[in-house]
């Protein structure tokens, strides 16, 4: 019942091995560096697919989302800090209204005090 079975192996030297065996991995599907670069989506590819996507993104969640398009975005243009900002100066804007009114409200106070009668 027990059967031999006979092994045979071949082996090259360093000059026989690379003539006789094929290195490169064309065979594999492997792209280049330039087909990779090729098939890489532009800017303008983004944008389209972000178009034709747009009511599809869900409007609120973590990622994958329209929030997470605004935070991340805020984040690299430092959206926030300019915000801060804009913040601050109206409410500068605000108390310099509330001491305008404060002194036109003096000065018709005066004005009608120094009334003849």
């Amino acid at each position: 019942m027990s059967e031999n079975i006979e092994f045979r192996k071949q082996v090259y030297n360093k000059g026989q091995y690379i003539k006789v065996i094929n290195t490169s991995f064309n065979e594999l599907g492997v792209t280049s560096v330039q087909e990779q670069i090729a098939s890489e989506p532009t800017v303008n590819d983004f944008f389209n697919l972000y178009n034709e996507l747009f009511f599809d993104i869900p409007e609120y969640g973590e990622y994958n989302s329209h929030e997470y398009l605004i935070t991340k975005s805020s984040e690299y243009i430092n959206f926030l800090g300019n915000q801060e900002e804009t913040i601050a100066l109206q409410n500068e804007i605000a108390q310099l209204r509330i001491e305008l009114l404060a002194a036109q409200q003096q000065v018709i106070e005066l004005q009608t005090t120094n009334l003849p009668t």
